[in-house]
C-alpha cells in the first residue's frame, strides 16, 4: 500500500510556521494583507474563496473579500484592479476564476500589479519562473514541490509525467520538477496511447479535470502519484483524477482528494502573501 501524502498535516505545520512569522512582522509594524476579488456566484469559488479566508485569519493575514456582481464589466473590474495595486493595506491581490464569459482573463490576469500576484498568474511572473528565476509561483505547483520536501521524494534524475497542460498547474508544475533536474513529459487528454506514457513515470502528476481517470493501467509499480483533480461523482461526493482504491496498492507515495493537494495550494497563497508583505515594506 502506498504511503498517504497528508496534505492537511503538512499544511497545519506549514501555517503554524507562517503564524509565528505574522507575529513578528506585526511588531515590525507589519500585517500583510490579502484581497480576494469574486465576482458572479460559481459555487465552487465561493468555497474555494471561504477556506482561503478561514486560513488567512487562522494565520493572523489581513482577509478581505470584494464580491463582485457577474454583470461587472471589464472596464469596472480593472478599475476595482488599479485600485487595490495602489491600497499599501494590500500585498497580495488574487482574482478568483474562472470570469464571467464576457471579462478577458488574460488582460485581467495583466492588470494585477507582478509584486501583489501572490496566485503567480502574471505572464511577468511566469516568465521568471521559466527562466529558472521564480518570483511568484503557482500555489498548487508551489505546493506540491512542498510535498516532495517534506516526504524526502527525491526528482534528481527521475522520470516524470505531468497529465495536464494549464497555465495554473501543468506547465509550471513541469518547470519545478526540471528545476530540480527530473526529465519530464507533458501528457495531455489528446496524448496518443496515455496510459503507455504514464507508465514511464516514477514521479505521476495528474491534473486533468476527469474524475477517476487515471486507473491501476496508468501506473508504473512504486511510482510517486500526486492527485491535483477535484470533482464531483453523480452523488455529490468529492473525488479526484485518481481512482485512489485501485491505484494506492500500486503506488509508493500518494496524495488523497480531499486532504491532499488542496490544503497545500492556500497554505502556499498564505506563504506568498507574508512574503510580498516583507518584499513591499
Amino acid at each position: 500500500m502506498g504511503e498517504l501524502i497528508n496534505g492537511r498535516e503538512l499544511a497545519d505545520k506549514m501555517q503554524a510556521q507562517i503564524k509565528e512569522e505574522v507575529q513578528e512582522l506585526e511588531k515590525k509594524d507589519i500585517r500583510p494583507g490579502l484581497v480576494v476579488l469574486l465576482v458572479g456566484e460559481n459555487s465552487a469559488s465561493q468555497t474555494y474563496v471561504k477556506n482561503k479566508d478561514i486560513a488567512a485569519a487562522k494565520i493572523g493575514i489581513h482577509s478581505k473579500i470584494e464580491r463582485l456582481p457577474e454583470t461587472i464589466s471589464e472596464t469596472e473590474l480593472l478599475s476595482v484592479i488599479e485600485h487595490y495595486n495602489q491600497d499599501p493595506e494590500y500585498h497580495g491581490i488574487l482574482v478568483q476564476l474562472p470570469l464571467p464569459k464576457h471579462i478577458d482573463e488574460e488582460k485581467v490576469l495583466l492588470a494585477v500589479d507582478p509584486k501583489k500576484d501572490v496566485d503567480g498568474f502574471h505572464p511577468m511572473n511566469m516568465g521568471h519562473l521559466f527562466i529558472g528565476e521564480p518570483t511568484m509561483i503557482p500555489c498548487t505547483p508551489y505546493g506540491i514541490m512542498k510535498m516532495f520536501e517534506a516526504y524526502n521524494i527525491d526528482l534528481e534524475g527521475k522520470r516524470a509525467v505531468v497529465i495536464g497542460r494549464s497555465n495554473i498547474v501543468g506547465k509550471p508544475m513541469a518547470q519545478l520538477m526540471m528545476m530540480k533536474n527530473a526529465t519530464v513529459t507533458i501528457a495531455h487528454s489528446r496524448t496518443v496511447d496515455l496510459p503507455a506514457i504514464a507508465r514511464e513515470a516514477d514521479i505521476l502528476v495528474v491534473a486533468i479535470g476527469r474524475g477517476h481517470f487515471v486507473t491501476k493501467e496508468f501506473v508504473k509499480p512504486g511510482a510517486v502519484v500526486i492527485d491535483v483533480g477535484m470533482n464531483r461523482d453523480e452523488n455529490g461526493k468529492l473525488i479526484g483524477d485518481v481512482k485512489f482504491d485501485e491505484v494506492s496498492p500500486v503506488a509508493s507515495f500518494i496524495t488523497p482528494v480531499p486532504k491532499g493537494v488542496g490544503p497545500m495550494t492556500i497554505t502556499m497563497l498564505m506563504y506568498q502573501t507574508v512574503e510580498a508583505a516583507k518584499k513591499q515594506k
